[in-house]
């Protein structure tokens, strides 16, 4: 498979058609433009998706309107794509690798010019991008793509393989063939941490989230522990499992995007649900108000919400920004929760959060502030005391699960998490309740 088309100096003008799903429903024409630093796009919806009787709004950002609509990057950190397009972009891992390859092909051929946004977006696999949009090229082939009986999504068998060149990118150490062996395999679903999507022994996409040649504990362990104690906590999570490989713990967790029948579920982050630009702080507030209008069962994932915020307070998971929130397309223009996803407990942070809980409050600190707020999140003073009774129950367990054959932390390893599950907000709750 060769490597995405890199684009020659002067003005760029490429033209992709838009589907949607297994059933290849056209949405219509994405016209990307490169004029100098200038990168920016344009979509005209296709008159048979608007005047189709299933047709809803597959990026809040883009007007179901007749004619081209333009997109410009707010600032020089954000897409040049309308959100639910930028939300299959690969991740800050599979950025690295597209440029590693990029870099070592200029090498050879000086002519080459540099990656534009266009060649990032198209540098995933048709097969694995996240949710349910597909772009086509001018002759008809989906990208990324490749000849009838190949694949490039690898099967659960070649974890090794993938490992072992997941290494050597991190290491510096990359041959082409490494690099182009994990072309396409990367996610949106994740930041610089080495991962791959893959075929699970089912059949069903899953993510492969490797140990960092730099992690100084368990990382991969402990998502998967968060994961299970999430589950234990009454909350909706994707279905994950430690695997080793190399004698290194990878962490397998299955993709939410597909139905048990391998078709595709539009998918969007809260970002985009927000039409959020990646430098501004936001808040969960802030997210309410626009599901209260977009969820098909507001109050319910309201109070999903709310409980995840609680689990994330009590195992110091603080990486909660707007990209780790999703939403899955339930039809009639509505959409819900999607599981929870990229949890982990880092027990060398301070327990605030990334994302404020509400424009008055600022950044999560403690529980009495969540429990302060929670009738935003449709929760009477005695159900958020259930609530926080629940989460408790399956924080406290921490120990028996990490030990668990399911997520296999040696006892040696306990200790690097202990500060993220023992600490004063789990006093405090336990306080709260008493």
């Amino acid at each position: 498979m060769a490597t995405p088309s890199a684009f020659k100096s002067g003005p760029v003008r490429k033209n992709l058609d838009v589907f949607l799903g297994q059933a290849e429903s056209p949405l219509g024409r994405l016209i990307f433009v490169k004029d100098g630093q200038r990168e920016f796009s344009q979509f005209a919806y296709s008159p048979a998706w608007l005047s189709h009787p299933r047709c809803f709004d597959v990026s809040p950002d883009l007007s179901r309107t007749m004619g081209y609509q333009l997109h410009k990057p707010p600032t020089p950190n954000d897409s040049c794509f309308w959100g639910a397009l930028a939300d299959t972009e690969p991740d800050a891992w599979g950025r690295r690798v597209i440029a590693r390859a990029h870099a070592k092909a200029r090498a050879k051929d000086a002519a080459l010019a540099p990656l534009t946004e266009l060649d990032y977006l198209a540098a995933v696999d048709d097969f694995s991008r996240v949710g349910a949009l597909r772009l086509r090229n001018e002759q008809g082939q989906y990208l990324r793509s490749v000849a009838d009986g190949e694949r490039t999504t690898p099967a659960f068998l070649e974890l090794e393989k993938i490992l072992s060149a997941s290494r050597a990118v991190e290491l510096s150490q990359e041959t082409s063939a490494d690099l182009a062996y994990l072309q396409g395999k990367g996610t949106s679903l994740g930041g610089m941490r080495p991962k791959c999507t893959l075929q699970d022994t089912d059949g069903s996409l899953c993510l492969a989230k490797f140990p960092s040649v730099g992690d100084e504990r368990a990382v991969t362990r402990g998502e998967v522990l968060a994961l299970h104690l999430a589950r234990l906590a009454g909350i909706d999570t994707a279905a994950a499992r430690v695997v080793m490989v190399q004698g290194a713990p990878v962490a397998v967790v299955k993709r939410f995007d597909r139905t048990p029948e391998h078709q595709r579920i539009p998918y969007m982050s809260g970002a985009s649900l927000l039409q959020a630009r990646r430098d501004d702080e936001h808040s969960y507030t802030e997210i309410l108000d626009v599901m209260r209008a977009k969820c098909d069962d507001y109050t319910r994932d309201a109070r999903q919400l709310w409980r995840r915020l609680v689990f994330n307070h009590l195992i110091t998971n603080v990486d909660d920004h707007l990209q780790n929130i999703g939403f899955l397309y339930s039809g009639y223009n509505l959409w819900h929760l999607s599981p929870a996803f990229d949890l982990n407990p880092f027990p060398d942070k301070a327990p605030e959060s990334k994302t404020w809980l509400s424009e008055d409050t600022g950044p999560i600190t403690s529980v009495q502030q969540l429990m302060a707020q929670a009738f935003r999140f449709e929760l009477t003073p005695g159900q958020a005391q259930t609530v926080l009774a629940e989460v408790l129950a399956a924080v406290v367990r921490w120990k028996e699960v990490a030990t668990s054959a399911d997520v296999g932390l040696q006892a040696a390893e306990i200790a690097d998490f202990r500060p993220a599950f023992e600490h004063a907000a789990r006093q405090e709750a336990q306080t709260l309740l008493a």
